[in-house]
């Protein structure tokens, strides 16, 4: 599972229509493990990216259950979906709701990445709401099987600590035979 953070950046920019310089605040999502590595990982990316000082303003949780990144996309588009659950104790159903951030050319191709991420989804589902997003750029902790950056040494991917469990076992296993 993700954990996901709206980091809110401020800087001067050039105009590029009248030439002058004009303060300007941006919102970038960030994949990390807390508050403070989503500080730590925006300024690495900012300082790529921006020229001269800028400065966070604001982090703050982000609540998307999916993410569909298109590389034909121009724009991120925020949306709601609703479908019907049924709660195990009680038996009823109920509804449930989900934020899903979709990278589209317009609403029209957002409302259609949606349904093509979903497809796999066993029950019915409506979408209920899709709107232009202030995020512009998402920046995850992986990239296909590569990793954005190097995983901080208190920290240890799933399937290292799993292979050596194993190995560990199979190892005893055969000893004690």
């Amino acid at each position: 599972m993700q954990n996901l953070f709206e980091c809110k950046v401020k800087y001067e920019k050039i105009d590029e229509q009248s030439g002058k310089e004009k303060k300007v605040s941006e919102t970038y999502l960030i994949d990390a493990v807390s508050f403070t590595e989503a500080e730590s990982r925006i300024y690495k990316e900012m300082e790529s990216m921006i020229r001269g000082e800028f400065i966070v303003t604001n982090i703050r949780k982000a609540n998307y259950t999916e993410i569909f990144e298109n590389e034909d996309g121009d724009m991120w588009y925020k949306s709601k979906i609703s479908y019907a659950s049924v709660d195990e104790k009680s038996g009823k159903e109920k509804k449930v709701s989900n934020q899903i951030l979709v990278l589209a050319s317009n609403v029209k191709d957002a409302f259609d990445k949606i349904h093509e991420g979903m497809q796999g989804m066993t029950v019915d589902f409506d979408i209920n709401m899709i709107a232009e997003s202030p995020i512009l750029d998402f920046f995850p902790y992986f990239k296909g099987d590569e990793v954005n950056e190097e995983i901080p040494a208190h920290l240890k991917p799933m399937g290292t600590s799993n292979e050596a469990a194993t190995e560990t076992t199979d190892e005893t296993e055969e000893y004690e035979a």
